[in-house]
This record gives structure tokens, C-alpha cells and sequence, in this order.
């Protein structure tokens, strides 16, 4: 399968608004992060996951035309934002299916109550069905598999996809979720900053969790201002990657 970094930023993105700082004002684009967010494209289907406040922008430049599903990691605004872009891609057929945690499909049906009331005739919204997943499910040939992460007090839903582990926002990782992020061609993992963090790895903490789960490859995402692309991704192991928006990848079907 494709898989493409549409975002790889924090909730604030880089640059930050009001920030004059070297990596906010850097002339490399690989510094420059939008909300975190990816597109897995197979011969058969369009997934993406998760749609934040920087979706329209994203589609646009990544020409998406379709998207047959979407998965959601967790409810906050800076993943689940960009779901009312999703109207045009839903004008016809069938509702676009939303799989996430009962829990994030709940706090979705009430942030967007508009898209599931029927009473505003003529109105243009996004058609969505919401599928709740608390166990493994296929999305065509591939089998999806949700599992749970920590965001600080929250539990909240990682993803593995064949030989794809997708992994942000954690702060843990409970000990059943680590054995199915084994044997893994790409893991995708959260990397806020250097310094600790209360609700998120820092890049000391995910580089740990990398050692420990030894994928053939690890992307880093969800980073912020602190993070200057050259120079960190000099200090990283050679199977260890920031990726940057944009950035596309050929996942393997072998572990």
C-alpha cells in the first residue's frame, strides 16, 4: 500500500502564529508542519486517517479525489476538525463510514449534530455513518486493527493496518497494544518535543519505544517547534525518519 504524511504537526502547527523562532521562520519545507494526518491508498480504496483543521488544504494538495473510509484516533479538535470537508466527497452514494471509539463517535455525533439532523432541507453537510470499533474489522483486503493507547488520562485508539503500525498522541503504551506493534514494516509514532510532556512522547521517550518494538522503519510525527528537521534527523538512529508533510511511502505486505 501508498501511505502519504498529509500532516505532521502539533494542534498549533508550524509555524506557530506570533512565532519568530529559527525553525518557524525556516525556509526549509520540511519544517513547515500542518495538523497530523495521513492517506493509505490501495489498488481497491482510499482510507484516511484522521481529518483535522488543515484537511481542505491537504486534499488540495494531494490531489484526493475519494475517500472510501476514515479512521479516527480520538475526538481532539486538531484530528477531527476537518471532517465538514468531507462534503463533497459525500454528495453521493452511500454515508462515508467513520470508524473510531465509541467513546470519540459519541463526542462526533454531538460536535457535529448538524450532520446528522435531517431537518434542514436543501442544506449541504457531511453524510457520515459513524462504526464504532472495539475489535479487528477488514476495510477491503485489509485487516484493521484498533488499539489502545494513552493520551495522558485519555484512552485513545492506535492502529495497526497489515504491516503498518499508526500511533499518535500517545503518551503510554499499555503492554497488549506493544505485542500487536510488533514485526512491523513501518511504525508510525508521536514525537512532541525533547523535553517531557505530560500527554505526549517526547522524542527521548519515542525513540525508547522504537528500540523496544524494532520495526523495520519509524516515522516520527506530531512534532513541534523545538524539532528542526536537518538537524535532529541527524541524531537519529539510521532506521528512525522525522517525516514531513507530504512525504510518501510504499509499506510492504511482508513484516
Amino acid at each position: 500500500m501508498r501511505f502519504r504524511f498529509l500532516g505532521t504537526g502539533t494542534s498549533m502547527g508550524v509555524p506557530v502564529i506570533g512565532c519568530a523562532c529559527a525553525v518557524c521562520t525556516s525556509n526549509d519545507q520540511r519544517n513547515r508542519r500542518t495538523r497530523t494526518s495521513a492517506l493509505i491508498r490501495t489498488a481497491e480504496q482510499t482510507i484516511l486517517i484522521d481529518a483535522g483543521p488543515d484537511f481542505r488544504a491537504q486534499a488540495l494538495a494531494g490531489s484526493i479525489q475519494t475517500i472510501d473510509a476514515v479512521l479516527l484516533t480520538h475526538s481532539h479538535f486538531d484530528h477531527v476538525a476537518g471532517l465538514d470537508d468531507l462534503r463533497p466527497l459525500t454528495f453521493s452514494g452511500p454515508p462515508m463510514p467513520i470508524y473510531g471509539s465509541p467513546t470519540t463517535l459519541s463526542d462526533i455525533r454531538t460536535r457535529f449534530a448538524y450532520a446528522f439532523d435531517n431537518s434542514s432541507e436543501g442544506s449541504t453537510r457531511p453524510s457520515m455513518g459513524l462504526c464504532s470499533v472495539d475489535a479487528p474489522f477488514q476495510l477491503g483486503s485489509l485487516l484493521v486493527r484498533p488499539l489502545a493507547v494513552l493520551h495522558g488520562t485519555w484512552t485513545i485508539t492506535a492502529y495497526r493496518i497489515g504491516n503498518l503500525g499508526y500511533v499518535t498522541d500517545a503518551s503510554a503504551i499499555p503492554a497488549e497494544s506493544r505485542t500487536w506493534l510488533q514485526g512491523l514494516d513501518v511504525l508510525v509514532l508521536n514525537a512532541l518535543r525533547f523535553d517531557p510532556h505530560p500527554t505526549h512522547f517526547s522524542l527521548t521517550q519515542a525513540l525508547e519505544v522504537i528500540a523496544e518494538l524494532n520495526p523495520r522503519r519509524a516515522y516520527l510525527v506530531h512534532m513541534n517547534h523545538a524539532v528542526e528537521h536537518e538537524s535532529c534527523q541527524q541524531s537519529l538512529p539510521p532506521n528512525v525518519f522525522l517525516a514531513y508533510d507530504g512525504l510518501e511511502l510504499t509499506i510492504s505486505d511482508q513484516g
